[in-house]
């Protein structure tokens, strides 16, 4: 018998998170309302020829939440069901995210209402050249810098920086991250997210020692984060004993050849349906599984508090944005399920985008190596402050990683032309 998920509104979800550690920083009502609130909403209707000829109209946003640290950073979606609140939440994340890894950037994040899968590539190349048209005066390298998100990929980061580029009379490679190598990219954009989530995989496995070889871990999702998450995380030894994506989900307690089930997706049009040397599950099961270790790594507020009771994982990594609803906070954390929150456990991608704005602007390009070692020592330094705080505080990770970011993010904000004193929020 199956049970039935009531989604929460990611906002709200952003928003409870926050309350809490803002009344733990004793945050004043000022300024607790203007971190709470997007600094812009910017909603953009616009139309293309389609290849039959016929016209069709797009709805797109962009919300610029806090860019109290630096440019506003995030990145574009293209899905059916993009709406406002949602990208109010993701831009919300994204500040916290960047401030959690002492990334100098803001939080922001775009999105258009479409299914990418019906359009040609022609069709999604004006589609994104329009909507960069509508925003050429919100993009910029010291102004917003957006990226790739779920439906887009390094292709529509080529147009935008194209299209920014010719409105501007000459090519800025800074106003957007995640483009291909021979656009201006970096080398280990593709594969940062989901190296990140493996790098914080393996530190709350050591916080609770737990030796990583043969710890079993459910992943759902196989997009570009849970594949590569699932990749890296079965080259340190651990067993991968369910995936899962949109079409279906599959268990093998022996653990799954990762390397295998990547070559089959790739060759089966980037889709592990029909994967026949592991056991079908029904996809929700997969939240549900005896492991060690459970990656939500595709959409948010998949665990609510309807589900919560169910999880046997001792370790949630939120790979996705808003994976686990406000709801169902307290049900795991009286489960004794330790949750490592999305602004740092996803955050590998946000700190290599940050590599290649730098690199862009500094006219560089860095070896892997270099990039690699300066996710981990980010990564690592992150991770150390954030359950340093939940231990001294006495909260959960979640509202440690938030008490860090609003005290950052608090201290650089101006109120009224007046600077906020900064003694209120020490945390030590």
């Amino acid at each position: 018998m199956s049970v039935e998920i009531i989604k929460q509104d990611p906002f709200q979800s952003m928003i409870d998170r926050f309350n809490i550690a803002a009344d733990l920083l004793d945050l004043e009502e000022s300024i607790r309302e203007k971190l709470q609130r997007p600094e812009k909403q910017i909603v953009v209707n616009f139309s293309i020829v389609l290849d039959n000829g016929k016209r069709q109209n797009f709805e797109g946003y962009r919300i610029i939440h806090n860019t109290a640290l630096g440019p506003s950073k995030g990145g574009i979606r293209y899905d059916t069901g993009v709406h406002l609140n949602e990208v109010k939440a993701l831009a919300a994340w994204m500040t916290w995210k960047s401030a959690v890894t002492g990334i100098p950037f803001g939080g922001a994040k775009g999105g258009i209402i479409c299914d990418p899968s019906l359009h040609s590539k022609t069709e999604l190349e004006k589609i994104t050249r329009a909507y960069t048209k509508a925003l050429a005066d919100i993009f910029g390298p010291e102004k917003d810098v957006p990226a790739p998100d779920m439906g887009t990929g390094p292709d529509e980061m080529g147009w935008l920086m194209d299209e920014f580029s010719l409105a501007h009379g000459k090519t800025v490679h800074a106003v957007v991250t995640g483009k291909h190598l021979h656009s201006g990219g970096s080398l280990g954009r593709v594969e940062a997210t989901g190296k990140g989530v493996s790098i914080i995989t393996l530190l709350a496995l050591k916080h609770l020692k737990i030796r990583p070889y043969k710890t079993t871990v459910a992943i759902q999702g196989f997009g570009n984060v849970g594949l590569h998450t699932a990749l890296f995380l079965y080259q340190k030894g651990l067993t991968i004993v369910a995936v899962s994506d949109i079409s279906g989900a599959f268990y093998d307690a022996e653990g799954i050849n990762i390397p295998e089930l990547i070559l089959y997706y790739n060759l089966n049009n980037k889709s592990i349906k029909g994967y026949t040397k592991a056991t079908v599950i029904e996809p929700e099961k997969i939240l549900s599984l005896a492991v060690d270790v459970l990656i939500p790594a595709a959409k948010e507020d998949v665990i609510t508090k309807e589900n919560a009771a169910a999880i046997q994982a001792k370790i949630i990594i939120e790979a996705a944005n808003g994976p686990v609803s406000s709801g169902a906070d307290a049900i795991l954390h009286q489960n004794n399920v330790l949750v490592v929150p999305d602004i740092l456990a996803n955050a590998g991608g946000v700190t290599v985008s940050y590599f290649e704005w730098l690199q862009n602007s500094l006219s560089e390009s860095w070896r892997m190596h270099q990039i690699n070692t300066r996710l981990e020592h980010i990564l690592t330094k992150s991770f150390e402050s954030v359950f340093a705080v939940a231990a001294k505080r006495q909260v959960t990770p979640r509202i440690a990683a938030y008490i860090i970011a609003l005290q950052k993010v608090a201290i650089n904000q101006e109120v009224n032309d007046v600077t906020i004193d900064s003694s209120k929020y020490k945390l030590n």
